[in-house]
């Protein structure tokens, strides 16, 4: 399979709420969305750094960088036997998994439809479908976090995870717990 165009594109997503984490509070997302072309075939990828460098050293504009100026030029025009040996193209740049990551699942889209098969069995999957899990931010009070499991539950959410901070944590996750003491949290 032959990598014959990378593009990088960024999106801004508003959020539906408030997001808050022991880091701060975000309302919109930038979101980098990779597209790869092989033999002629779209493959879609996404880097899920953040905008800030408070969750680990990889940010929105660092992926940015490092895809364009170091990964894109090691693996365009190349030819890869599956998107299982891309990444001896990039043996010499350390860390950014992130953006690497990016980059690996858009070449896994295009593998799989290259191959015509789903892309679960392509990587070995063998469940027709995955339990899900939400991820929730800090909220107002105990009382609206309970509420708000409540919901991400109806609506067929199989793990909860909380964020929390200092001052909004065992209290918190207590009452989510004696609310429902069997969920996986």
């Amino acid at each position: 399979m032959k990598v014959e165009r990378l593009t990088l594109r960024e999106i801004r997503m508003r959020l539906k709420a408030p997001f808050e984490t022991s880091f701060g509070v975000t309302e919109e997302r930038r979101v980098l969305l990779i597209e790869v072309i092989c033999d002629g075939v779209s493959g879609w990828g996404e880097i899920t750094a953040m905008q800030s460098p408070f969750y680990n050293s990889e940010t929105t504009e660092t992926a940015w960088h490092v895809v364009c100026d170091f990964i894109a030029p090691s693996i365009m025009g190349r030819e890869i036997s599956s998107a299982a040996d891309w990444s001896d193209q990039l043996v010499g740049i350390r860390g950014h998994n992130m953006a690497k990551a990016g980059v690996e699942t858009a070449l896994w889209d295009a593998d799989a439809k290259l191959r015509k098969v789903p892309l679960w069995k392509l990587l070995g999957g063998t469940r027709q479908e995955i339990a899900c899990g939400v991820s929730l931010g800090i909220r107002k009070n105990p009382d609206s976090l309970v509420s708000q499991v409540a919901t991400e539950l109806a609506s067929g959410y199989q793990r909860i995870k909380l964020k929390i901070k200092p001052g909004k944590d065992v209290e918190y996750v207590a009452a989510v717990r004696q609310h429902f003491p069997n969920i996986l949290l």
